[in-house]
């Protein structure tokens, strides 16, 4: 009950917020991966003409989307009523004070069926970004049709949407009901989309970010970050500047200034030069294809993939970990590594059947050593993996070039380090 008021009451003060403040833009952006990456860029580029305020977390649930809109910290301790009536004046003093943002850009995720759809009772976006539909969640969706409802219910209760038509099958149009819909990616077929140039690891890429139709323009840009579904983040967030009124230098400078964000394809030194695609954030079927996608592009004398289970995949579950065993290429890769029960079950016997040479491990410390002794001078190394019991963030510290930058990986608060601590403690 106690939680139910505390949704519930500032849920309200989100809607008289928006209400008294209509100069406001509300940028949205939910999909089943992606998100924290597009919401970033979104951020990035638009901040090159806008005041914005994005929490550059994930902090997309019940409570914390709210107070991230509201611009208000997360409290340390949710049972403190105390805290929650700071928080409480805190709001009504945003809420009264002239604005002092004209975009707020803000993820909404979904961990169960109506999440999405309830925060549109409450909060009335101007665009919805929908970076994807694949298998997340699956426990409790069981099917991706029912993934599909969930997330494209925001390009319905928006008043404008942007879809990436490279991730989200056609035959869910079905499930979209607003007529302001486009369409970005990095195929001619999108509205808004990317034609790659040349890529290198030490500039990125270059290419023509064009739009068709309304706009019908097209710009030369520079984007410093590693793999396609990277780039499908900086279209998504050139679509909205150019929704929002922005000009074309504007939208060069703001494509020049995305980065990676911690965890998220952010390319890494490692020891004896090599190349480490730190990835380790969270893995699902579409990341992990993506990312090895990536891997098997760059031109060096080894490549080494150290794949995680995927959680939160249920039934789906063997069936998933099989089809990314699958694309491990035995041609491409020198080792396939795997962290956890799962990808050990069903993704190392895949991997295997390919011709990989497959080694399992039950810990990312165990992976991340012998990663270290496997390596060769100037090899890649992809580390991709989820949360919950893998933590691949270790792994990549013991490969790292310098401890300086174990600044740049996910999970490094006290807290965190608690936990996996905690965690890894158990099998010594």
């Amino acid at each position: 009950m106690f939680k139910t008021f505390i949704r519930r009451t500032l849920e309200g003060y989100v809607k008289k917020y928006l209400h008294r403040h209509p100069d406001i833009k509300l940028v949205i952006v939910t999909g089943s991966v992606g998100k924290t990456s597009t919401k970033v860029a979104i951020g990035t580029i638009l901040s090159e003409k806008f005041r914005v305020r994005l929490h550059e977390g994930n902090h997309n649930a019940e409570l914390s989307a709210p107070l991230a809109i509201l611009g208000i910290e997360y409290p340390d301790n949710l049972k403190s009523i105390g805290s929650w009536l700071e928080i409480f004046k805190a709001a009504r003093k945003r809420i009264n004070s002239p604005s002092d943002v004209d975009v707020i850009v803000q993820e909404v995720g979904s961990d169960g069926i109506g999440q999405v759809p309830h925060f549109g009772t409450y909060a009335k976006p101007y665009i919805a970004v929908v970076t994807a539909v694949s298998e997340e969640h699956m426990e409790f969706f069981k099917t991706i049709d029912a993934v599909a409802a969930e997330e494209l219910s925001a390009a319905n209760f928006s008043e404008y949407a942007l879809i990436n038509r490279d991730n989200i099958d056609g035959k869910f149009a079905q499930d979209l009901t607003n007529a302001h819909i486009n369409t970005y990616g990095i195929t001619e077929t999108a509205e808004y989309h990317f034609t790659e140039e040349d890529f290198t690891l030490e500039d990125g890429f270059t290419g023509l970010f064009s739009v068709r139709g309304e706009f019908d323009i097209g710009i030369k840009v520079t984007l410093k970050i590693a793999g396609e579904h990277s780039i499908r983040a900086a279209v998504a967030a050139g679509a909205v500047g150019i929704r929002l009124g922005m000009k074309e230098d504007e939208l060069r400078r703001g494509f020049a200034k995305i980065r990676a964000v911690n965890g998220r394809m952010n390319i890494l030194r490692g020891v004896e030069d090599t190349i480490i695609i730190d990835d380790t954030y969270n893995s699902s079927p579409l990341a992990a294809s993506s990312a090895l996608a990536t891997l098997y592009q760059l031109s060096v004398p080894q490549r080494i993939a150290v794949l995680g289970s995927m959680n939160e995949l249920g039934d789906a579950s063997p069936a998933a970990h099989e089809a990314i065993g699958k694309i491990c290429n035995a041609n491409e890769l020198a080792h396939v590594v795997t962290v956890g029960e799962e990808a050990e079950k069903y993704l190392a016997p895949a991997a295997r059947s390919n011709g990989c040479h497959v080694v399992s491990f039950k810990t990312a410390l165990e992976a991340g050593a012998f990663v270290h002794k496997s390596l060769e001078p100037g090899a890649a190394i992809l580390f991709k993996g989820s949360q919950g019991g893998i933590y691949l963030e270790e792994a990549v510290k013991i490969v790292l070039h310098s401890t300086e930058e174990e600044s740049k990986l996910v999970r490094q608060s006290p807290a965190w380090l608690q936990i996996k601590q905690n965690f890894f403690s158990k099998f010594n």
